[in-house]
């Protein structure tokens, strides 16, 4: 009986992180999760049967297990647009909710593993930060078994092999699943690609109009429902004048975007000048493009300390 090495347990570490991530739409917790399970695993290499299934399968039950324990007592996470209707233009942004309350954004290097361009857009698509926010509607053993089955691609019978469950089971749940989601599936936006001429230019203006706070420019960029969103506050406007109207008032005076990629989607970190005029890391910001506009820019506050993760430097001199 082959005994799995630590090379071949690494490799599936970021397999292991897309999927803890859609579970638990949380990076901390996600890092954790995937750690422990991996932990698990060579701790318990020795009862790893191929004759019983592949290396995945048995490495996913327990990170499954890890997870579903996880969430035991965990309140749904969600994006700012499930809180509420927009807010009033000018309006205060209120007190910000705790961080357990909203999905977190993740960077494409710790989510994506496929190499085959089709896999990558599949992969992009399976991690965007609406998907996984409507994945949190489901029940924790719900949200694995349709993870699982629609999005990995495991059979019933290996997906029931990984929640230790029946068949049976998994085709109800996967049909619950699927009826949940319905209800709750995310509006379109476009696929990030670099390659695509359209998309790059679009997102080079934007970068420009933000930068210059030009109030016409992003007017001409924002799509009409244009939506913008700072968690942790659960404020959110929409329409592309209100929104440009914001930008151009002021508070970003200075501030410098570094594309990075967010949750299978176009992402910049925002730098702004310190008192002596440094560029500092201020926030990770996803921004979604729907046709040939800017359809909605989620500033994401108090994620200073995660550039790393996305590969941004620590400052601009």
């Amino acid at each position: 009986m082959a005994t799995p090495t630590v090379t071949e347990l690494e490799a599936l570490r970021i397999p292991l992180t897309a999927y803890c991530y859609r579970l638990l739409g949380a990076a901390a917790d996600t890092d954790d999760a995937v750690q422990e399970a991996i932990v698990r695993a060579h701790l318990q290499r020795e009862r790893f049967d191929p004759a019983r299934g592949v290396l995945q399968a048995w490495v996913f039950r327990i990170a499954t297990n890890v997870c579903l324990d996880m969430l035991r007592s965990a309140r749904r996470r969600a994006v700012c647009v499930d809180f509420g209707p927009a807010a009033v233009p000018g309006a205060d942004l209120g007190s910000p909710l705790p961080a357990g309350r909203f999905v977190e954004p993740m960077p494409d290097a710790r989510l994506v593993a496929a190499r085959d361009p089709a896999d990558v857009v599949v992969e992009r698509e399976s991690v965007r930060l609406a998907v996984v926010a409507a994945l949190q509607y489901l029940p924790p053993r719900q949200r694995a078994t349709l993870v699982l089955r629609d999005v990995l691609g495991f059979s019933a019978a290996e997906t029931a092999g990984i929640l230790e469950t029946t068949t049976a089971s998994v085709t109800s749940a996967l049909q619950r699943a699927r009826e949940t989601l319905a209800r709750h599936r995310p509006r379109p936006t476009d696929r990030l690609d670099p390659d695509d001429a359209v998309q790059r230019g679009l997102l080079e203006r934007y970068v420009a109009a933000f930068e210059a706070h030009d109030a016409a420019r992003l007017v001409a960029l924002l799509r009409e429902d244009a939506r913008t969103s700072m968690p942790p506050f659960a404020w959110w406007i929409e329409g592309g004048p209100t929104i440009a109207a914001l930008v151009a008032a002021g508070g970003c005076e200075g501030a410098r975007l570094v594309p990075t990629a967010v949750n299978g989607q176009p992402g910049f970190g925002q730098y702004r000048p310190d008192d002596d005029g440094v560029l500092r890391p201020f926030a990770v910001v996803l921004v979604e493009t729907r046709g040939e506009g800017i359809d909605h820019v989620t500033t994401f506050l108090g994620t200073a300390d995660r550039f790393a993760e996305f590969g941004l430097p620590d400052d601009l001199r």
